[in-house]
């Protein structure tokens, strides 16, 4: 494999297709380019399962003409199936319904230069089949060997990905980058005396090969996960502190970047609406959406529509501080782009975040747990009982009881409900553990009240 970091082939392929559609007569157009590279080996009780390996390549085109837009995309990147792509797109467009606020991007949000973000490794390219093998097995071996009670397997994957993005648009904006990541994934099953099976897995991925957990880590941190289900029992229903684990207080930050976005105000589809400046949280909780960490899942120098990315501050010290925007929604709403748009080869812009840290607090979770004299460490989540227009929030779930500070016996079947306004003004404890599960990092988090249920 090739171990070049930047291919320019992305940037002339898209380059090709803007001009095409500039002579086609669009008024406004931009053009991006996508190639990747997979690589994935799964195996499943020490035995190879599935290899897989595939390079995939891609262009979009978007078109507007009096207010009418129109995408197309093709993997097909020949002179005759660009300049068809292009005479689709145009027809379309023709035949789509005027919008006052389509449009690309306000020239002067654009990035003009492209910060190094260390979004590429280059050992990742580099990495064979035998390596990816080996780490599989490793994985999966400390797994199966951390207890005879772990009698299956559901198997475990070892993966690298590198690839190139380009952009360019009639505004004169033109910008590439290439990144890499890897991940590392597996589950086994725990049995019961009674012969039931509980399971589990985990995980680890970063755009870097040496920040990655080391296997037998990953490992025997999902065996610890399935071994500590065994004996679940359900609760009665009472409303009691939850103790949130890094892993779940994560679901909480996007919970908010999904709440924060500027469609959803648009359609008055979000319980933070009319909520700008006003205290959202107990001051404890601060949430960023910053996409321009180094080395980090979510960083981007620009975004799906050449706006230069940013550190967005969601929550800060409790208080809600704006909503995030593409260049669409920040029209609709007299607002200005976040550098928030994301984009895929064929369809338009959309919001969403880039990475999101909940900042991490000054208490242990030792110590956030020894104060809880009767309550649920929660660290499973199922289902999707949110409505984000109320704020209303129930879930299934499974966790561990708490009893005199103590983590006692596992609890499963349960479920845990609230409103989310509420949930937030209820935290009281923010841990200093603060983990990176892909490009979300949370801590221990503590709300000093939530009803948990049998079910």
């Amino acid at each position: 494999m090739a171990t070049t970091t930047l291919s320019t082939e992305p940037l002339e392929l898209a380059a090709r297709l803007l001009e095409l559609a500039e002579a086609a007569g669009a008024d406004q157009a931009d053009a991006l380019a996508v190639s990747s590279t997979n690589a994935s080996t799964t195996v499943r009780k020490q035995q190879v399962e599935k290899v897989s390996e595939s390079t995939a390549r891609s262009v979009g085109l978007r078109v507007i003409i009096n207010g009418r837009q129109a995408t197309v995309s093709t993997s097909d990147v020949s002179d005759a199936a660009l300049a068809e792509t292009v005479e689709t797109a145009l027809e379309l467009a023709r035949v789509s319904e005027p919008d006052p606020y389509a449009g690309l991007a306000d020239p002067g949000e654009q990035a003009r230069n492209t910060p190094q973000l260390a979004l590429f490794d280059e050992g990742i390219p580099e990495v064979d089949g035998e390596h990816r093998l080996g780490q599989a097995l490793a994985c999966e071996e400390a797994a199966l060997g951390a207890d005879t009670r772990i009698v299956n397997s559901g198997g475990a994957t070892f993966s690298t990905n590198f690839s190139s993005f380009a952009l360019v648009d009639t505004n004169g904006f033109s910008g590439a980058y290439a990144d890499t990541s890897a991940s590392m994934w597996v589950e086994v099953m725990a049995q019961e005396e009674d012969g039931q099976l509980r399971n589990a897995g985990w995980s680890t991925s970063e755009r870097s090969l040496h920040r990655l957990d080391q296997p037998e880590d990953v490992g025997r941190e999902a065996a610890a996960r399935a071994l500590r289900q065994l004996g679940a029992s359900k609760a009665s229903t009472c409303e009691v502190p939850v103790v949130w684990e890094p892993r779940m207080a994560a679901g909480l930050a996007g919970i908010v970047a999904g709440a924060a976005s500027g469609e959803a105000l648009y359609r008055r589809a979000t319980f933070l609406a009319d909520r700008q400046q006003t205290e959202l949280a107990a001051p404890l909780l601060t949430i960023v959406d910053d996409a321009t960490l180094g080395n980090r899942l979510g960083s981007r120098p620009f975004d799906g529509e050449g706006v230069v990315t940013r550190r967005n501050p969601l929550v800060e010290r409790g208080v809600f501080q704006g909503f995030l925007f593409d260049s669409y929604n920040a029209r609709r709403l007299d607002a200005a782009s976040t550098g928030s748009a994301w984009r895929s080869v064929g369809g338009l812009p959309q919001i969403g975040s880039g990475n999101l840290s909940i900042e991490a607090g000054e208490t242990s979770p030792e110590e956030i747990i020894a104060e809880v004299d009767d309550g649920l460490y929660l660290t499973t989540l199922m289902g999707f009982g949110i409505n984000y227009t109320t704020g209303d929030f129930s879930r299934g779930a499974a966790g561990i009881w708490i009893r005199n500070g103590e983590l006692a016996e596992p609890v499963q079947e349960i479920n845990v409900s609230g409103n989310l306004l509420e949930m937030f003004q209820r935290i009281d404890a923010v841990g200093n553990d603060a983990q990176w599960f892909g490009a979300t990092s949370a801590p221990t988090l503590r709300m000093s009240r939530m009803t948990v249920s049998g079910v």
